[in-house]
């Protein structure tokens, strides 16, 4: 029997945080006050800190002396920039992975049905949700906790939030994407590693698209 996942105090901040972010309850250019993000949570204001720092890094927030701290004005080109290095870790880890997941690829399928469903609703919270959980399953599935702490680092499901809500990002089917990827590790596909950096960078958003400004 799995243990189920506890998230620290920082961490289940630091996704309350990017939920408001990604929701449009904090706007680009808006202020996010820690005090009372803290007295809302009812916490103390040093894991607000640390979560906020953490967001700080992503480059989703920033602060400056006598301003606090404020959502990033992100462009397009400001998400863009991860996707050919989450490209190119991704392409390593389907090569490490590959004969795992030609044997049993279980731990993916159910996130390709889920996005179906999702496709089929156009509801966008599953399709972020699914799609960042099968490309984790799949970075896991390389066995490799550097390279999945790496990738982790990316702020991967909050920049792929960003592009499908901020940037109207959308592929022709997110499922049918994600199955034709099972379907080449099924068979081995030699190219697996090109196919999935090729995925990854055609879900980059275009330069050239800006998030709404308030």
């Amino acid at each position: 029997m799995t243990a189920p996942v506890v998230h620290s105090l920082r961490e289940q901040i630091r996704e309350h945080i990017v939920e408001g972010i990604v929701s449009g309850r904090w706007k680009p250019g808006e202020r996010i006050v820690e005090r009372r993000i803290a007295t809302e949570l009812e916490v103390s204001q040093t894991p607000v800190r640390e979560a906020l720092r953490e967001l700080e890094s992503l480059r989703l927030i920033e602060s400056a002396p006598n301003k606090g701290v404020r959502v990033r004005n992100l462009t397009a080109a400001d998400l863009e920039e991860s996707y050919p290095v989450r490209a190119g870790l991704e392409a390593i880890a389907a090569e490490l992975a590959a004969e795992r997941l030609a044997a049993d690829c279980s731990t993916l399928e159910p996130h390709v049905l889920a996005l179906y469903e999702a496709d089929r609703l156009a509801d966008g919270t599953g399709q972020v949700r699914h799609t960042v959980a099968f490309h984790r399953e799949l970075v896991r599935a390389a066995g490799n906790s550097v390279l999945l702490h790496t990738w982790e680092g990316l702020g991967i499901e909050v920049f792929t939030a960003l592009s499908i809500r901020w940037l109207g990002t959308v592929q022709q089917s997110y499922a049918e994407e994600h199955e034709a990827l099972v379907e080449a590790f099924r068979r081995r596909d030699p190219l697996i590693a090109e196919l999935v950096k090729a995925h990854v960078l055609g879900c980059a958003p275009r330069t050239g698209s800006e998030p709404d400004q308030p």
